[in-house]
């Protein structure tokens, strides 16, 4: 996705907006000493290094216009009644419609297209400028700005409560190699036939299974009437396990529901993507939570009687574009108001704190869902990235995964004070024998590891603790998954409460 400004420009010119020659030359004018790439990449290399995320609240202005610039041009804008408006805890009963929240917004695009008419030199309304069109759930505005003014002023405003380049990430602009090497769907057709066990009725329990006691906990609990949602790459449409399969051998009498939020393109062009998972990612980590106990030699998933949502979000692991932002938050809403979700799996994240997911993060919570998400999963090099966004926020559950030999982590899994639970993934001298799941085609699965399959996995955990009492609290069903790990009641600094007893859990409950 690395453009030079010029071009970049010339595709806003002749594209986005349409504009003639004297406001192309108004937008490369507005562009003059942007803050380069690799300035941008030192200052968040140099967040990350202290063990946290980076927040663009911390960015100077013209950072936040430069990565702007950089990407896309649009920006997410929160607006509240007054900055220091509680949304974190209110969200879930906001009515946006409402006039106090009608104003604040309409104080904000007041103020937005005065700025950008000067600078595009006609006539705009609303509409010209919002790409994803008007956010009739959420109080935030995502908008195409070419004014770089206009940064300072929406900052200082009391109506603002954050604004960020929604566009911009790190790993496309320096075309880098990214974690959506996770988008391998192939199946493995040389599994080490030490890596799983065949069981009944024709099935195969990954090696892991083991380490954490889930077939013992299967003698109590095996997740009906329970439904994950995994917000992910979708589901894949040629993975019968997912599909016509998905209720076969002892899995029988729950259902699967597939959907989609995420977004291509923008404007008049913008349309919603199919359920279908392109990338395979999702496919898997649904497997994981709950892939069926089947009869056609495929591997089983942990909660194998459990309802399934699967969302389709985003294009890979890493939510890093508009689209995905985006898209993230709908799911987060979507499944956050679904009364029959209690847990939701995020094997996803960013290095990138994003308020406009964040918003749905704090929506989903309110609704007494429990979040599990990644803790990260990097490439060798980055792997000493702290716990990723949204893993790091205190309304979510992190998860990691580790070596089967102590307490290290996997080559290329993320640890940090914000880890609540670790998962055996990965065998000793041998990263490429992590555990097994489903792959977008055929009854042969693949090995997938990283802090994705052991985020999947917990989720499939958590719903065999609820199952045994559907009517408990998230709290209550935590408080069984902690008591059961291996550190409790102390917590370690880098791995939380520990490895996982799933059977000891589902006794707890």
């Amino acid at each position: 996705m690395k453009k030079s400004s010029i071009l970049l420009l010339t595709l806003f010119a002749l594209i986005i907006v349409s504009c003639g020659k004297e406001e192309a030359k108004q937008e490369i004018n507005s562009q003059e000493n942007l803050v380069s790439i690799n300035e941008i990449k030192a200052a968040v290399e140099k967040e990350l290094s202290k063990g946290e995320v980076f927040y663009w609240v911390n960015a100077s202005d013209n950072m936040l216009w430069s990565a702007g610039m950089h990407s896309d041009s649009v920006f997410a804008i929160g607006y509240a009644p007054e900055a220091d408006y509680d949304i974190e805890s209110n969200i879930h009963t906001l009515d946006i419609e409402s006039t106090e929240w009608q104003n604040a917004k309409s104080k904000i695009l007041s103020t937005i297209l005065e700025k950008e008419e000067i600078t595009r030199g006609k006539k705009l309304t609303a509409k010209d400028l919002l790409p994803f069109g008007e956010e009739k759930v959420f109080p935030q505005i995502v908008v195409q700005l070419t004014n770089s003014e206009l940064i300072k002023e929406l900052r200082s405003s009391p109506n603002v409560r954050y604004i960020e380049p929604i566009g911009f990430s790190l790993e496309d602009q320096l075309a880098t190699r990214r974690s959506n090497e996770g988008c391998d769907s192939s199946p493995d057709y040389n599994i080490n036939s030490s890596d799983y066990t065949t069981i009944s009725p024709s099935t195969k329990k990954p090696w892991n299974f083991d380490t954490h006691s889930i077939p013992g906990a299967w003698r109590q609990s095996t997740g009906d009437n329970i439904r994950i949602a995994i917000i992910d790459t979708g589901a894949s449409d040629y993975q019968d396990n997912l599909g016509s399969q998905f209720t076969s051998g002892y899995s029988n009498g729950r259902n699967i529901q597939k959907y989609s939020t995420h977004v291509s393109g923008s404007w008049w062009w913008a349309s919603l993507d199919p359920p279908h998972d392109p990338c395979g990612h999702g496919t898997s980590m649904a497997g994981f939570a709950a892939g069926p106990r089947g009869t056609d030699g495929n591997a089983t998933g942990v909660a194998y009687k459990a309802d399934l949502m699967t969302i389709r979000a985003v294009k890979d692991v890493i939510i890093s574009s508009s689209s995905e932002r985006v898209g993230a938050r709908n799911a987060l809403y979507l499944a956050g108001g679904r009364a029959d979700v209690k847990i939701i799996s995020m094997s996803i994240g960013t290095p990138f704190y994003s308020s406009t997911v964040a918003d749905g993060i704090y929506y989903a919570n309110n609704q007494g869902k429990l979040i599990v998400a990644a803790a990260g999963t990097s490439l060798s090099w980055t792997s000493w990235y702290p716990v990723i966004f949204p893993a790091n926020m205190s309304q979510t559950t992190a998860v990691t995964g580790l070596i089967d030999n102590g307490y290290q982590k996997c080559v290329t899994c993320h640890s940090g004070p914000q880890v609540d639970f670790t998962i055996v993934m990965e065998r000793a001298y041998d990263d490429d024998r992590t555990s097994i799941s489903l792959a977008s085609t055929t009854n042969q699965p693949k090995y997938t590891g990283g802090s994705s399959c052991a985020t999947a996995t917990v989720a499939g955990i958590a719903a065999l603790v609820w199952a045994e009492n559907p009517n408990a609290s998230r709290t209550t069903v935590l408080n069984a998954i902690k008591q059961a790990s291996q550190f409790y009641p102390y917590r370690d600094g880098s791995f939380g409460w520990g490895q996982i007893n799933a059977s000891g859990a589902v006794n707890n409950i």
